[in-house]
């Protein structure tokens, strides 16, 4: 049986999953490769880290986090925008003591679509009272130009990460300070709400409870009874929070003294206090993979954690 006890893994999973399902929108980067069998949904887990390399079995146990989500929704003071896919994978490094250490890989742990906002900028902030805002409104025919993306960027490290609150529902699992940046040609480059001295402060919890599976496999993969990896499947639950405040937007409009901070703000209801915004994340998909008795690879679990992984490679 694993050193590591199953509650615990369970625990540190569902608590993960929740960083997946608030972080609906985010960018790209660079192709992930494609993995053999169990370990198919870890393609960018930071196996190779010091922090997961230098686990040894006993102490400290490695294991691969993945959470994603393809649909769902935020609503920011009187906006609601329908989100995309998401993928967080992370590297856990999980202490003896019950708790764990976050490893995010190299390129960052979130890739996810970006979101189209409703209406684009003329939903945003026309009409206006205010002649300038109005000579952009009435310029919006083109839909290029009317168009507007959201991505959710981190703005600080998680904080108040609580491993039993991811097998429960209805208990904030971790606190996640995060911006909005909003993309149009007449927005300029820094358009944000919420920023990094004043972000948006998240507490995802599970909605609904997942549904939970256990199977285990070889190092490369393939599927095994008596595998040496094992992996927790937490499937199906809808997670999100609506306790969370969002300021006003600032730096929009190319510095035009403020003038579409204003208009974006009126007509979308910024700031919005506590209680008046939301986010709800559908079908979530949560996978967790370690070795099944790290004990027995003692103290080399994260060096033989690494090459099982990248044994898996295609």
């Amino acid at each position: 049986m694993p050193l590591v006890p199953a509650r615990t893994k369970l625990a540190t999973v569902s608590a993960l999953t929740a960083l997946g399902a608030f972080a609906s929108m985010g960018t790209a980067t660079a192709a992930a490769p494609e993995l053999n069998g169990g370990w198919g949904p870890s393609t960018r887990c930071p196996v190779d880290a010091p922090a997961m390399l230098a686990t040894d079995g006993l102490d400290r146990s490695p294991q691969c986090v993945v959470s994603f989500s393809l649909s769902g929704s935020i609503k920011l003071g009187k906006t609601t925008v329908p989100t995309g896919k998401t993928n967080l994978q992370m590297g856990v490094v999980q202490n003896a003591d019950g708790t764990s250490t976050v490893v995010a890989p190299p390129a960052g742990a979130l890739i996810a679509d970006s979101a189209t906002v409703p209406g684009g900028l003329l939903g945003l902030m026309c009409p206006s009272d205010i002649p300038f805002i109005t000579s952009i409104c009435k310029q919006l025919s083109d839909g290029k130009l009317n168009k507007i993306t959201a991505t959710m960027e981190s703005v600080g490290s998680p904080s108040d990460f609580d491993q039993i609150a991811g097998v429960l529902t209805d208990q904030p699992i971790v606190t996640l300070p995060v911006r909005i940046r909003l993309e149009n040609p007449f927005l300029g480059g820094n358009c944000y709400i919420g920023t990094k001295e004043k972000p948006i402060l998240l507490r995802p919890r599970n909605f609904t409870a997942p549904e939970f599976g256990l199977e285990r496999f070889g190092t490369d993969g393939t599927p095994n009874e008596e595998g040496d990896l094992s992996r927790i499947n937490l499937l199906g639950s809808t997670q999100g929070d609506n306790t969370f405040a969002v300021p006003g937007a600032s730096g929009c409009g190319l510095g035009l003294f403020g003038l579409i901070d204003g208009a974006v703000n009126l007509k979308t209801g910024l700031p919005s206090p506590a209680g008046k915004n939301s986010l709800v994340l559908n079908n979530t998909q949560t996978y967790l993979t370690g070795l099944y008795a790290p004990g027995v690879v003692a103290p080399d679990a994260g060096k033989v954690f690494s090459q099982s992984w990248h044994s898996a490679v295609k």
